[in-house]
């Protein structure tokens, strides 16, 4: 096996991996000019294309424009680590709290049903992106990490997890799925599908433009009133509008501080060799995360490599971020080191690209969905790292908000949520920077000491951050 590379040898950026892998998409043309259209979208990630996939589908007689700064899947949806994960795209308690428990159980009760959705439109629409639906793991690698993860099992099972959603594992039966290292056991639920984001995008977007959307890209939206989209490329008139930039929104004129945009990076290996695969003893495409307070999600590629991801340097002063991706080498060592520390058969294995993306979170890690009747505009995002499947169940539900329809989907506890704003600077990065560390410093020492008690430390940054 080649030695471990140094941050010069290896892919740093370039948008990420999965592009590397399928290449990058050619470029659609951008904005003509002025044009007119009965609904313009702004962003061209998942959420902007689903909500044209399924407007167009409930209604093919409509126009529909989608914008797009960069290309189709530049951002967090083609950066994500492959998790259409069925795990809530915000929190139980804040859901249950202003709709009551019933209406939280059936916002989880629907990402679920959204896992199936996708792989449904992927089947029809012959999107071919690496999708098997192995699960999801989740594992405790120190006692406070097992004493956390049963806690989190119990709180599921209030939430409606049933008998057939989740499973507890003791270590031995955990290494029959995956041996990850100091393990004191786990849980893994069957509501997970492993993805390859760029494949799926490129398949995404073809179909929506088989259903005649029209997608320009190459165009920055500046911003955006009732019956208009401004860009630096022309104006979009046009009846309805939907904003669809997550961690990016912070670009349109007014929404500053409404979704922090917090990086997340992640690392790829060579493909590794199937003497390190027999130790590992990981044969199928579960994915897998840690209980740990920084968290680490990886996801063994379809074509034998690992991928993980944690958020290394969270956040940048004032919103900033590296548009092409590239990772600090502080954040390539801390997640080489998760590498090694999860899965120490692979240790010798080389780094082959690392890159970085942003997620848009909301002030209450809280998801939510928008139409403004008055000036008929809609929005949706903040899907705090659950968006592979939150923005499928997002478009579902802007698609009967901008139609009039009165389904479940309409009356789910995200609709209609608006968080407070974001704190100003430098406030809001002397905070979130601090936070982290005091995270990664709580994993440290609970990896330490042989405690079942989470460190206090983080049960404080847990109150201030509202996570």
């Amino acid at each position: 096996m080649s030695p471990m590379r140094t941050t010069s040898n290896f892919d740093n950026g370039n948008v990420s991996f999965w592009y590397k892998d399928t290449g990058l998409p050619s470029q659609r043309p951008p904005l003509p000019g002025p044009v007119t259209a009965d609904i313009a979208i702004v962003g061209g990630g998942l959420t902007g294309l689903w909500t044209a996939y399924y407007l167009a589908e409930a209604r093919p007689d409509l126009s529909i424009v989608i914008v797009e700064k960069h290309f189709v899947g530049f951002g967090a949806s083609g950066r994500n680590g492959g998790w259409l994960s069925g795990e809530p795209a915000g929190q139980f308690r804040r859901y249950s709290k202003t709709h009551g428990v019933q209406k939280a159980k059936a916002m989880q009760s629907n990402m679920f049903a959204t896992i199936d959705e996708v792989l449904s439109v992927a089947a029809t629409e012959s999107i071919q992106a690496d999708i098997v639906k192995d699960g999801l793991i989740h594992v405790a690698t120190n006692d406070a990490q097992y004493a956390r993860l049963t806690h989190h099992v119990e709180e599921l099972r209030a939430q409606g997890w049933g008998d057939t959603d989740l499973y507890l594992l003791s270590p031995s039966e955990l290494d029959t799925r995956v041996r990850v290292a100091n393990s004191r056991g786990g849980f893994w639920t069957p509501h997970c599908a492993r993805i390859h984001p760029a494949k799926f995008m490129n398949g995404l977007a073809a179909a929506v433009e088989r259903k005649g959307v029209r997608i320009y890209e190459d165009t920055t939206a500046v911003s955006t009133r009732a019956g208009r989209v401004d860009t630096d490329r022309g104006t979009i008139s046009a009846r309805y509008v939907v904003e669809a930039l997550e961690g990016y929104s912070d670009s349109l004129k007014g929404r500053r501080r409404k979704l922090m945009p917090m990086n997340s990076s992640m690392i790829v290996t060579e493909p590794l060799s199937q003497e390190v695969w027999s130790e590992i003893g990981w044969k199928g495409a579960e994915l897998v995360g840690d209980m740990g307070h920084s968290f680490a999600y990886s996801h063994r590629t379809s074509d034998g490599r690992i991928a993980l991801g944690g958020r290394g340097v969270p956040y940048n002063y004032a919103s900033s971020f590296d548009s092409a991706g590239r990772t600090a080498p502080k954040a390539v060592e801390q997640l080489t080191a998760k590498l090694k520390a999860m899965y120490p058969a692979a240790a010798d294995s080389a780094i082959d690209h690392t890159w970085s993306g942003v997620l848009g979170v909301p002030r209450d890690w809280c998801a939510a969905v928008n139409f403004d009747s008055t000036t008929r505009i809609g929005s949706a995002g903040g899907y705090v790292g659950h968006g592979l499947t939150g923005t499928n169940l997002a478009a579902r539900t802007l698609r009967d908000l901008l139609l009039g329809e009165n389904t479940e989907l309409v009356s789910l506890p995200w609709v209609g949520r608006v968080a407070r704003k974001w704190e100003v600077e430098p406030v809001r990065w002397l905070g979130a920077s601090a936070l982290y560390t005091v995270y990664r410093r709580a994993d440290e020492k609970e990896a330490r000491l042989s405690t079942t008690k989470t460190a206090k430390t983080a049960q404080i940054a847990d109150l201030i951050s509202g996570r």
